[in-house]
């Protein structure tokens, strides 16, 4: 097998600002893996909290040695046995499995979610991010999504003064009164403050809070979800199997982003790991293309809440095929990932 590389820039339609930072643009390192005139594709992004700089992932993704292999699903036996890419991030660990899922899928025929026993494409609402900003500009993103026909909004918080998460709640609530609300403070509220805020946005609609604490103290943030009168939901707290394993049955839902947990086949196994547990399943995703959300999309029957909007918050989308646009992401039914390349 041959594996090439490529980077592009991708430029958000606004900045997107969270608690901890404004992001406006971010790269992508697209792997290629070719074998008997077929490709398969996968996407990692550079992500600061990560630690992953464009030059980390170039080379940490032409270290992992495709051309070993004689065929592409022997490649992803190898690296689900932890045996090809190594103690790779998993950032990295996704986005070749990703391009190794999309080439046996052609190979065979046969779209990704069938391989993974889905007997149709899976549909699902996914919610739509709202940056921290002015309440106007708020109430006007909500209103335009909600005629969209967008059913889940997810807000951002996190702001010094939480007065102004709690306005600008109130005034997405009013543009948008038949959406569900998800809030998303990244972890910047204190366990003292936490509890009196949970209740004033269980008052205004929400419908559950992800990471309200701050990573590094899962036994606090599973303490907050035993009083919480609203679901939580961990995120920077749950980053892979054993984090999971830890908070199953303590709070109410998991973020799996397979960027942060390696991939599809981990995925599935926090997905077994919560089953009958009480905790529920987020997929989440990073901001990145149609190419880097697509295998997740693949995933997305299996979760209580879909978060899967990060080619949707890019100026331009150098990929197509799972849509979103309308509020709901579709696993495509070609084969491999179902994915195409937009020309240039």
């Amino acid at each position: 097998m041959k594996a090439t590389r490529r980077t592009v820039r991708l430029e958000l339609a606004e900045p997107l600002r969270i608690s901890r930072s404004t992001m406006s643009a971010r790269d992508a390192v697209w792997l290629t893996v070719e074998h008997d005139g077929l490709h398969g594709h996968g996407e990692a992004v550079t992500s600061v909290y990560y630690g992953l700089g464009t030059e980390t992932l170039e080379r940490l993704l032409a270290d992992v040695p495709l051309a070993r292999y004689a065929d592409p699903e022997s490649a992803l036996e190898a690296l689900r046995a932890g045996r090809l890419a190594g103690d790779a991030p998993p950032a990295v660990t996704a986005a070749v499995e990703a391009a190794l899922l999309d080439l046996v899928g052609k190979r065979a025929g046969s779209p990704v979610h069938r391989l993974l026993g889905a007997a149709a494409p899976p549909v699902a609402a996914t919610a739509r991010t709202l940056g921290i900003c002015a309440p106007l500009h708020a109430a006007a993103q909500a209103r335009r999504l909600a005629a969209a026909g967008f059913e889940v909004l997810k807000v951002k918080a996190g702001t010094p003064d939480p007065e102004e998460d709690i306005e600008r709640v109130r005034v997405i609530r009013d543009a948008a009164p038949g959406t569900r609300l998800l809030l998303d403070p990244n972890g910047a509220w204190t366990p003292a403050r936490a509890p009196e805020l949970l209740a004033r946005f269980a008052d205004l609609g929400v419908e559950a809070v992800e990471q309200p604490l701050a990573p590094g103290d899962p036994e606090a943030l599973a303490a907050l979800a035993e009083r919480s009168p609203l679901p939580v939901v961990a995120d920077e707290d749950a980053v892979g199997l054993d984090d999971v394993r830890r908070l199953a049955g303590r709070v109410h839902g998991v973020n799996v982003k397979l960027a942060k947990c390696g991939g599809v086949h981990a995925a599935l196994r926090i997905a077994e790991a919560v089953e009958g547990s009480g905790t529920a399943l987020m997929l989440g995703c990073l901001t990145a293309s149609t190419l880097g959300l697509a295998p997740a999309v693949h995933l997305a029957d299996r979760a209580r809440w879909a978060d899967l909007d990060g080619h949707l918050l890019l100026a331009h989308d150098p990929w197509t095929g799972i849509g979103g646009a309308d509020g709901f992401v579709r696993a495509p039914d070609r084969p491999g990932l179902g994915v195409e390349e937009v020309a240039a």
